[in-house]
């Protein structure tokens, strides 16, 4: 049993990545990323985890590579280091949007590929590469179970007053506008983390999440299940992130297409130029604000301000959809790595009784930190996010 090997694959729109574990005990034995697929610049770069703790690390050039190219590399050079053929018992696959079709991970069939086929055109960029991945992978493993691991289930449980919007019902009937939240993989797997920490069950805890990276959202969480979240009908909704706007004022788009804004312009503008890049004029990498702005660049400042800003009324307001609050968790890139904004977020909310340990915070690190202060209303705590392993964990559960 403990041989099985379990392979979790993120297809990106223009990106590969990769992760293989072994199943007994559950753990990462190697994992790759392909960036810019399809252009002159694709590089695939691999990591192998030997058994004695250490990493060896590799890179090679595959430039024009297709997915389909990626794939093949990545299962050769898996292939040199492991018995696929005879071990791997399973494949794993993260999916951005399953719609109110999936509410959690299921096993891969021909009606679930048509299900999944039918929620692209509310993730245009990701289901169809998804999509891609999952039949790929289908023709080189034509007798293994494949599961799909949906961004969108864990907050299937949030209640109507949290995910509609206030239109025309009529169109949520039609169309399927409402909020959907994403990241919710990465929320499941700290709430996880979090219950296992606090020595409580899931269903007992009532916390908020605060996924923070190049994407970022929070979510509250109730007896373990999502509630209200950031993010809505797409990832542009909420707080301030790399390049996305988050909230904005509707009147925005008809004032643009005023001034000769076309709506690929404007859908560009706001997923790919605004944000901190937007804000700041230099970066959406939040190291490299914290740096210029330490350096006396204003506009960084004020870009790290409006993120703060943003983030903290975004835990009060998920604060406010549950009956008490237990813990409040950082985690993704910013999350995890920058005590700065962790420090400066809950300054903002001292009103709810939150305060952090300055000490602690500058020195959180590992799976699992705390952060707050004994005078804390609520637990905080630092959290590293493992969104592959928690799609292999489903993985395994589905297939056993």
């Amino acid at each position: 049993m403990s041989d099985r090997l379990l392979l979790v694959m993120n297809c990106g729109s223009s990106s590969l990545k990769f992760a293989l574990f072994q199943a007994a005990p559950l753990s990462c034995v190697a994992e790759g990323l392909a960036e810019s697929l399809a252009h002159q610049s694709a590089r695939f770069k691999y990591s192998l985890h030997l058994p004695d703790g250490t990493h060896t690390k590799d890179s090679v050039s595959l430039p024009n590579a297709d997915h389909a190219q990626a794939i093949q590399h990545a299962i050769s050079w898996l292939t040199k280091h492991f018995s696929l053929e005879r071990d791997l018992a399973g494949i794993g696959h993260r999916v951005v949007h399953g719609g109110e079709l999936f509410a959690c991970s299921t096993l891969i069939s021909d009606e679930v590929e048509r299900q999944i086929e039918a929620c692209a055109s509310l993730a245009p960029l990701h289901n169809p590469a998804n999509l891609k991945g999952i039949r790929l992978l289908k023709q080189s493993f034509p007798d293994l179970p494949q599961v799909a691991v949906f961004d969108t289930a864990f907050h299937q449980s949030m209640p109507p007053e949290a995910y509609l919007y206030a239109l025309p019902y009529s169109l949520y009937e039609a169309l399927g506008i409402r909020r959907y939240g994403f990241h919710g993989t990465s929320h499941r797997f700290v709430t996880q983390e979090a219950a296992r920490f606090l020595g409580r069950d899931p269903v007992d805890l009532n916390m908020v999440s605060a996924h923070l990276g190049n994407g970022a959202s929070v979510t509250a969480i109730r007896g373990g299940k999502s509630i209200d979240t950031s993010m809505g009908m797409t990832p542009l909704e909420g707080l301030v992130m790399g390049t996305r706007s988050g909230d904005l004022d509707p009147g925005i788009f008809n004032y643009l297409a005023a001034h000769d804004h076309s709506p690929d312009r404007i859908d560009r503008l706001l997923n790919k130029e605004s944000g901190l890049l937007g804000l700041s004029g230099c970066s959406h990498d939040m190291r490299t604000l914290c740096e210029r702005a330490a350096q006396g660049d204003r506009r960084c400042e004020l870009a790290i301000n409006v993120f703060c800003h943003r983030l903290a009324k975004y835990i009060a307001a998920m604060m406010s959809s549950l009956p008490h609050c237990e813990a409040i968790v950082f985690t993704g890139g910013i999350g995890e790595n920058a005590a700065q904004i962790r420090e400066r977020t809950v300054a903002r909310l001292t009103a709810f009784g939150l305060s952090l340990s300055s000490a602690n915070n500058l020195a959180a690190s590992g799976p699992v930190a705390e952060i707050s202060s004994t005078q804390s209303r609520s637990r905080i705590l630092v959290i590293q996010t493992d969104e592959e392993k928690m799609i292999a964990q489903d993985l395994l559960t589905l297939i056993d």
